[in-house]
């Protein structure tokens, strides 16, 4: 069978024409530190954490994972007082290939998600590879986790009531983070929204080898950043669950999940089947696979139409969790 890539929505493939100086498809270990500070300079100046005055926000940094480095937490509470009751907490986890980005990266999504749902968003800045490989980027994710929960009236928040959050390597650690959180008994989740989330080590499925070379965060991207993670055990027999969601032989007892991706990019396959096993396990999963969407593009291009509609779904599910 040919490996034809599938089409781009036409608003999207004008994007990436329109962009395709500054967006590029792969990325080289070479790539990851100017990659690094370019992300981190796009950031500078450009996100407004209050959302015009609708939160105020503060760094915290909480203790890391049995004697890990401590770990850094931007929390958003709402200016907007209330009657005091707690309100449910958006605990973020941001994307980069898990070697890129900090607790500011995508944040902007959730703040707009806890501007209409009235929330407290936490967002965890976790260690990057290749520098920390595995397993440090869980092991701050799930302390973070730990210490929101442990501490959400604090916060204003409702330790009863955390949603866990995330977009692509952070979508990836947000399904690990659940099956971690039931593995040890807790604290819960009470459900888990993954955007485009990167849940798979072995970089072999038809969708990644349809896009490489094209849109946006390609096999050879893929690679550079499971290896920078993982090393030689990339692709082996022994990597874990808590590493690379789609090594789990188990997925009962999760809490509902929000899975999207788009048909044009590299994680298509592996988000599907990631759902298609939830419920094969009897488990609770929303699955949008959004056509002709290339990875991140409700991130590069927001105001096309199909950004605004994976907005709104997205929205539209976290509000009938929380009015369960």
């Amino acid at each position: 069978m040919p490996l034809v890539p599938p089409p781009f929505d036409p608003e999207l493939a004008a994007c990436l024409e329109q962009n395709k100086e500054v967006i590029s498809p792969g990325l080289t270990p070479d790539e990851i530190g100017p990659a690094r500070e370019e992300a981190n300079a796009d950031l500078l100046g450009l996100l407004d954490l209050t959302m015009d005055g609708a939160f105020t926000f503060e760094d915290r940094t909480v203790p890391g994972h049995e004697g890990a480095p401590e770990v850094s937490l931007l929390i958003c509470r709402p200016t907007s007082g209330g009657t005091g009751t707690p309100l449910p907490v958006i605990y973020f986890v941001h994307g980069g290939g898990m070697v890129l980005g900090t607790n500011r990266a995508g944040v902007d999504g959730p703040l707009s998600w806890a501007l209409e749902v009235g929330a407290v968003v936490v967002s965890v800045e976790y260690r990057l590879a290749p520098e920390h490989p595995y397993p440090a980027q869980i092991d701050d994710v799930y302390a973070g986790f730990r210490w929101t929960a442990a501490h959400a009236g604090e916060i204003g928040g409702d330790p009863a009531r955390i949603v866990i959050a995330g977009s692509s390597a952070g979508g990836g650690l947000g399904a690990a983070l659940a099956l971690l959180l039931r593995d040890r008994q807790g604290p819960p989740a009470i459900g888990q929204l993954l955007m485009s989330p990167m849940l798979d080590d072995h970089n072999d499925t038809v969708s990644s080898r349809q896009m490489a070379g094209i849109g946006v965060w390609d096999r050879t991207a893929n690679e550079t950043a499971w290896t920078a993670v993982l090393g030689d055990r990339r692709g082996g027999p022994d990597v874990p669950p808590y590493a690379s969601p789609a090594r789990a032989t188990d997925l009962s007892g999760l809490p509902p999940a929000f899975l999207d991706v788009g048909s044009a990019e590299t994680f298509r396959d592996e988000v599907v089947a990631y759902a298609s096993r939830i419920w094969q396990y009897g488990g609770d999963a929303e699955l949008h696979v959004w056509p002709g969407g290339f990875h991140g593009f409700d991130t590069f291009a927001p105001d096309t139409a199909l950004s605004r509609a994976a907005r709104t779904t997205q929205l539209n599910w976290l509000t009938r969790l929380l009015n369960r």
